[in-house]
């Protein structure tokens, strides 16, 4: 069966945005946090437009490589312009979670009110890969459900101070298994599984 899991840029101070984040302001002031993105000279398998690290483009390409469909909550998508209509990932169908409705939405793209109906649909449109969740409140409402089977951290080192927090309440702590931890220029990459 399918893995669900969620990979995310993360400040130190737990931020997936800066200050300011939202729709035509992307991440606010926190555009640093995806640096490591393109500060390297290893090309992506997956994503052309990438340049990273050696050690960063390989969890990166292993991570993306898995992914057979996403899954985004409503901020992520909005702060993002709709994925152009597309997915975050080239290849993988986008089921965005709301209680609001959605601007037209394209062929690539489904609307779910319910976490878990959305996970679930993504799974059988994911073809035997695995889910990626995007967006704190999706992962929250995910793990609050047992839904999740990894989160990866892309730690970068920076105390952002402000933004939105990727950890949202939970009800009941989750313990996690560290499974690999991979330092490279601009990020460390903490990989766990969820126990």
């Amino acid at each position: 069966m399918s893995k669900v899991f969620s990979a995310h840029a993360v400040s130190v101070d737990g931020y997936i945005t800066g200050r300011d984040a939202g729709p035509g302001h992307g991440l606010g002031d926190g555009g640093t946090l995806f640096d490591w993105y393109t500060d390297g000279d290893t090309q992506s398998r997956v994503f052309d437009f990438f340049k990273l690290s050696e050690p960063s483009a390989r969890v990166f390409d292993d991570l993306a490589g898995r992914v057979g469909a996403v899954v985004a909550g409503r901020n992520t998508y909005e702060d993002s312009d709709h994925f152009g209509g597309g997915s975050p990932h080239p290849g993988a169908p986008l089921f965005l979670v709301s209680h609001r409705p959605a601007p037209a939405l394209t062929e690539r793209q489904r609307l779910f009110g319910d976490v878990k109906e959305a996970i679930e649909a993504a799974r059988e449109a994911a073809g035997g890969k695995d889910v990626g969740l995007m967006g704190g409140g999706v992962l929250t409402s995910a793990l609050a459900a047992g839904l999740v089977d990894e989160i990866v951290l892309h730690q970068v080192p920076v105390l952002l101070g402000a933004g939105r927090p990727f950890f949202q309440e939970l009800p009941a702590h989750v313990r996690l298994r560290l499974v690999e931890a991979v330092a490279a220029p601009g990020v460390t990459h903490l990989h766990y599984a969820v126990i």
